[in-house]
């Protein structure tokens, strides 16, 4: 009966002038339209999930910060020094020109530059001649007043006799006797020119004036030396001891006085450098005035110097020892930080984090500080890596360092 219906469709088609073949391609058409129409949406939709998924922010996984490295010391509590150091320089203890006393050609010179000598040893001849000469004439002048007063004592005797009968007048016993009185003041004169003769005569060796040592000669044997020559022969130190001449500044002018007051207060010279002890020594004296130029004190110490280490004219640190603070909490003065509230100090917690603490500080003491308030003792401070740290941040401790007693004066 199908069979019926398809033949008489087809006889149909037929008859309305429409073929087989057209039918079937315009299915076709409308096959391949469908196709492209979804292949355009899926491409479209595809662009679409490519660029979200492109364009969408990525989420990485959470990464912990990493941990600062610093350096630690720990809060401890020692006998601190307090000291306090100034510039100085070196000066012997007594300094003298060997200048010649008499003029003359130097003769002979008896040292040799560099040489220790002794308290009287001789040092240069002066050509004496003319001094033994002057010695002789004054001692001859002597022995004819002598002779002389003799024979006029002789005759006073007589006078005086005679006057006793009258034989004379006593204006001759008194004139005579005038002359006796002139001749023993005259002999009293000579005496006086003898020992001035002998002290020129002394004067052409010229002898040390004390135990020293001799620096350079600036006049060589044949010249001739004149009492009144700027330069003198040669530079004789005593260097043991030895002086040290210091300034301070002013406002630690009762905190010496208060020392010295306790007893000896013990000055250290130390090298240029403030590293190597040259000598220890005792406070001899605050000078006079303050001076108002540079508000600072001059002081004086005196140093055995038994080694020779000071030499004169040497530029010194001296470190003058006021008194020493007993168990007191000290932390390294790397570790003092200034903010804008005022001083404090990055603690290490036992969680390994940092924390910012406010401290109060005393005396600094070489490398060391003493802390009056804001920590325990046994607390760890930061040393060194403070630029890096915040609050709470973790560190990688590096060094552990415990506070070293200190070796400089306090500032």
């Amino acid at each position: 009966m199908s069979d019926q219906k398809d033949h008489d469709s087809l006889e149909s088609g037929q008859s309305n002038g429409i073929s087989v073949n057209d039918t079937e391609h315009d299915a076709v058409r409308r096959r391949r339209a469908i196709f492209l129409i979804s292949a355009s949406v899926a491409l479209i939709v595809v662009g679409i999930a490519t660029h979200w998924l492109l364009s969408a922010p990525t989420k990485s996984p959470p990464t912990t910060r990493p941990s600062v490295p610093v350096s630690i010391s720990v809060a401890t509590r020692q006998n601190v020094p307090i000291s306090l150091t100034g510039l100085g320089a070196v000066q012997a203890s007594l300094t003298v020109g060997i200048r010649p006393q008499v003029d003359g050609t130097l003769q002979e010179v008896l040292f040799t530059e560099g040489q220790d000598v002794k308290k009287g040893d001789v040092l240069a001849k002066i050509d004496p001649r003319l001094f033994k000469a002057a010695l002789d004439q004054a001692r001859g002048k002597k022995a004819q007043d002598a002779a002389l007063l003799v024979s006029a004592e002789k005759d006073l005797t007589r006078y005086k006799t005679l006057a006793l009968t009258d034989a004379i007048a006593r204006q001759t016993v008194d004139h005579q006797q005038a002359t006796v009185d002139q001749l023993k003041a005259s002999i009293a004169a000579d005496e006086a020119a003898i020992d001035t003769a002998q002290t020129q005569l002394d004067y052409t060796s010229i002898r040390a004036p004390s135990d020293g040592r001799i620096g350079i000669r600036s006049i060589d044997p044949g010249n001739v030396v004149h009492v009144s020559d700027a330069q003198p022969i040669v530079i004789l130190m005593r260097i043991r001891p030895s002086a040290v001449l210091f300034t301070l500044p002013a406002r630690f002018l009762d905190d010496v006085r208060s020392a010295l007051a306790h007893g000896p207060v013990v000055v250290t010279a130390f090298d240029q450098n403030n590293r190597q002890e040259l000598g220890a020594g005792k406070l001899l004296l605050i000078d006079d005035a303050i001076d108002p130029a540079t508000d600072t004190m001059r002081l004086k110490a005196i140093f055995p110097n038994d080694d020779e280490r000071l030499w004169p004219g040497e530029f010194v640190n001296a470190r003058l020892s006021l008194k020493t603070l007993g168990n007191v909490l000290v932390i390294p003065s790397a570790a003092v930080q200034r903010g804008p509230q005022g001083l404090f100090a990055w603690i290490v917690t036992p969680k390994d984090t940092a924390e910012p603490r406010p401290i109060k500080v005393g005396p600094t003491t070489g490398d060391l500080t003493v802390v009056t308030s804001g920590l325990s003792d046994g607390e760890h401070v930061v040393t060194d890596g403070q630029f890096k740290l915040k609050r709470d941040a973790r560190v990688q401790v590096r060094v552990t360092s415990p506070p070293s007693p200190t070796s400089e004066g306090a500032r």
